[in-house]
């Protein structure tokens, strides 16, 4: 027996209501018929304790069709469910396609599309990609436009909007995909509940669930998200102080930490949550101090767009040869002759070269505004380029490549919009924000007050610390007494990290062995691809994922 154990959900720290009795309010539309529904509790199976304990509910039900069970609810989640069905009911698989499915069932403690990346809805946490690569459909990238467009927006395919507007069109097309399917009959739900793993049963698998019971499925999909914050140096020991939040997200859980009277918060991390942090922490009238090793914040661009024309140079660096000992040299020969081509001015002056990050975000600021970045159009071919290089390459060379360019891609790949560049530069200008320019050498807390000791500076105090340093990727780890695979958290017993993952991107016990009916989609799929979370990727995966299931055997 295998297993997938301890998955949190990819929308742990969502922040979703919830309503009395265990199901998501409405805000995420579950109160209704998709929220354990009569015939999603009849198949969640009640067991009473592991090894011996009784089970209660019903026994699985016999007939035509698999059963499909998708572990999060997130935006990749939802991406897999959307295609899936979409395949299922093409008019062209009316009379029975090559697997019939019989039941979609997604299981996920939050409602359905309000995962931690885009499940948020503080008008100020806005999409760092734009509206044109937001598709939930591979086949069909103009889906979110089109959903908006639905809704009045008018606004251009290239700008970003708010977080919160993806959720809600994940939903959206979740609910008229479950109509869809259920006038031909396949049955599409949403289990509230945390998935604890993925056993091997006979004729298919059992997802159990945190609090006992679980869910019978011939096919799974596991769209785990992140959810365990990144521990910022010095402050290892103070993750449970009343006065430490590990992380920014979600918004209404920063700004019930902080409370209504102004404070002096210190905001670690420079790059895209601690930007975030910033500008809703200003906003409600805190005074912030974002502290870094860097120092710098990423540079700015309108935003993360499809590029205007093909990029030949990228192109090729997707095919360089894996085993070429001039590798890196190759890459920033292929990236420098993109941005060439990006537009007529040369590098140097489309970049800030201002050794103070606040005058460096102000000229960054003002080549946005002009038009005058050009190398920004070369950022999605880029990773789409470094996805495709990354795949083919060995783990430990992948992870040598990347660490070789992870400053320039903190600093471009992961750029600031330009929306929330002009906030940062307001909020600058009033003396709500101060970019430290260090990192603490020492923090302690004295009664209500931290206490920093700056590398030769005097010794500051503030009232609150927010860690905004980014979250760990899931980690898988393979246990091989069970047999068992871990999420996350590595079992009491010796077990090895899984650092492979073939490109049909199915669960194997080891390299070699066959595999298994359970598809990984999404961040967890960080062990073979760089760039886990980039949304058009994410979907690629989703449908790649859907159509194994329904051709594969």
């Amino acid at each position: 027996m295998w297993g997938l154990v301890g998955w949190h959900g990819g929308g742990a720290h969502a922040g979703a209501d919830h309503a009395p009795g265990g199901c998501p309010s409405a805000r995420g539309g579950e109160t209704g018929p998709g929220c354990s529904p009569v015939w999603w509790r009849e198949w969640v199976v009640d067991v009473a304790g592991e090894g011996g304990g009784v089970a209660v509910g019903g026994a699985r039900r016999h007939g035509d069709g698999r059963d499909v069970v998708v572990v999060g609810g997130g935006v990749a989640g939802c991406s897999v469910v959307v295609q899936l069905l979409d395949a299922v009911l093409r008019p062209q698989q009316a009379a029975g396609g090559p697997v019939r499915v019989r039941s979609v069932r997604v299981v996920d403690p939050h409602p359905v599309g309000w995962g931690l990346a885009f499940g948020d809805d503080d008008p100020l946490l806005l999409c760092n990609s734009a509206v044109a690569l937001n598709s939930l459909r591979a086949e069909a990238a103009d889906d979110f436009l089109d959903h908006l467009r639905q809704q009045g927006w008018e606004g251009a395919p290239q700008e970003c909007v708010p977080r919160g507007w993806v959720a809600q069109y994940c939903r959206t097309r979740f609910d008229q995909a479950r109509a869809r399917a259920a006038a031909r009959g396949i049955e599409v739900g949403h289990l509230s509940a945390v998935v604890r793993s993925v056993e091997a049963a006979p004729g298919g698998y059992r997802v159990r669930l945190v609090g006992g019971g679980w869910v019978p499925a011939d096919d799974v999909v596991v769209c785990a998200g992140v959810h365990r914050p990144r521990v910022p140096d010095g402050f290892a020991v103070w993750q449970s102080h009343p006065r430490y939040l590990d992380s920014p997200y979600p918004s209404a859980r920063l700004r019930r930490h902080i409370g209504r009277s102004p404070s002096r918060v210190l905001v670690t991390g420079s790059r895209q949550s601690a930007v975030d942090a910033a500008m809703m922490l200003c906003r409600d009238g805190h005074r912030v101090t974002l502290a870094s090793r860097s120092g710098q914040l990423p540079a700015v661009r309108a935003s993360l767009a499809p590029p205007p024309r093909p990029f030949p140079p990228l192109q090729r660096m997707a095919r360089l040869d894996p085993a070429d000992p001039c590798l890196t040299g190759r890459i920033i020969r292929c990236v420098v002759e993109a941005v060439r081509m990006a537009g007529p001015l040369p590098l140097r002056h489309q970049v800030s070269t201002a050794a103070n990050p606040v005058r460096r975000l102000h000229e960054e600021t003002v080549l946005a505004e002009t038009g005058a970045c050009a190398w920004a159009h070369v950022g999605v071919p880029l990773i789409e380029a470094v996805i495709a290089l990354g795949s083919a390459l060995p783990a430990e060379r992948r992870r040598t490549v990347q660490e070789h360019f992870a400053p320039l891609a903190g600093r471009y790949i992961t750029a600031i919009a330009l929306p929330n560049a002009r906030r940062l530069l307001g909020h600058l200008k009033t003396g709500h924000l101060r970019l430290a320019g260090r990192y603490p050498a020492a923090v302690h807390h004295d009664g209500d007050t931290w206490r920093v000791c700056w590398p030769d500076a005097p010794v500051e105090t503030f009232d609150q610390v927010v860690n905004a340093t980014g979250f760990q990727p899931p980690q898988l780890y393979w246990e091989p007494t069970t047999p068992a695979v871990y999420l996350d958290d590595p079992p009491p017993a010796p077990a090895q990290v899984v650092d492979h993952l073939a490109a049909d991107l199915r669960v194997r016990s080891h390299p070699t062995a066959p595999p298994e009916r359970v598809w990984i989609v999404g961040v967890a799929t960080h062990i073979r691809i760089p760039y886990a979370n980039h949304l058009p990727h994410v979907v690629t995966q989703a449908h790649h994922a859907a159509a194994q299931l329904l051709y594969t055997t």
